[in-house]
C-alpha cells in the first residue's frame, strides 16, 4: 500500500512539473508563475512606498492651502513644541496607523485632490469660509472612530490624574473612562484654531 501511495504522489509531482515546464505559446507556466510572483512583490513594494510617502508632514504641507493655514496654527501648540520634545505631525492626527484603516482614510482623502484641482480653498478667504465645514467633517470622523488617532499616543488608563486640573481630572475619570465621551468631544481646538462655534454642543 505504501508503495502505491508513493507512486501516486510521484506521479502527481511528475505531472505537475510537466505542466509547469510546458510552453504556454511562448513562455512556460512556471516562468509566468514566478514572473507574476516577482511582479506582485515589486507592485506591492511600490504601492506601500507611495502610501508612506503620502503619509509624511512634508507631503501634507506641500500645498500652500495647508502650509499657510492650519500648519501655521499647529506650530503654536503643545503638539508641535513642548518640554518633552515629543511632536505630533499631520499624519499622526489625521491618518490611522492600522493598515486597513489607513487605506480607507487615503481613499476618503482622495476627494481632497478634487478640491485642490478646482481651488476650493486656494485663498485665505475661501479657506476661512469653508473652515467650519472642514472642521465638522474631521470632528465627525474622530467621533465615529472613538478618537482613534488621539489614542495612538494618549491612553486614559495610564493618565496620572493627580497631575491634571480638577476639571480635566473629573472629565477623564468619568465621561472618558465610561465611554460616554471621546477625546474630540472636549478637545476640538487642540491643534488648530476653532471656526465659529455657534450651535456646537459645549461651546
Amino acid at each position: 500500500m505504501s508503495g502505491s501511495h508513493e507512486t501516486g504522489w510521484r506521479g502527481w509531482l511528475r505531472r505537475g512539473w510537466r505542466i509547469l515546464r510546458r510552453p504556454a505559446r511562448h513562455w512556460s507556466l512556471g516562468f509566468l508563475t514566478v514572473g507574476g510572483f516577482v511582479a506582485g512583490i515589486v507592485f506591492w513594494g511600490g504601492f506601500n512606498t507611495a502610501v508612506e510617502l503620502t503619509n509624511t508632514e512634508t507631503f501634507c504641507i506641500g500645498c500652500h492651502e495647508m502650509r499657510d493655514n492650519v500648519y501655521q496654527e499647529l506650530r503654536r501648540t503643545v503638539h508641535y513644541s513642548n518640554r518633552s520634545g515629543v511632536r505630533a505631525t499631520c499624519p499622526d492626527c489625521h491618518v490611522p496607523h492600522d493598515w486597513t484603516d489607513k487605506i480607507a482614510r487615503k481613499m476618503q482623502a482622495s476627494k481632497e485632490l478634487w478640491g485642490k484641482i478646482f481651488g476650493s480653498i486656494d485663498t485665505r478667504e475661501k479657506f476661512l469660509a469653508k473652515r467650519r465645514e472642514l472642521a465638522e467633517h474631521e470632528w465627525a470622523r474622530l467621533k465615529a472612530n472613538d478618537s482613534l488617532e488621539c489614542r495612538n499616543c494618549h491612553d486614559f488608563r495610564y493618565m496620572d490624574y493627580t497631575q491634571q486640573s480638577p476639571r480635566a481630572r473629573e472629565r477623564h475619570s468619568t465621561a472618558l473612562a465610561s465611554g460616554e465621551k471621546t477625546c474630540i468631544d472636549c478637545h476640538k481646538g487642540i491643534a488648530h484654531e476653532l471656526p465659529d462655534m455657534a450651535g456646537v454642543e459645549g461651546f
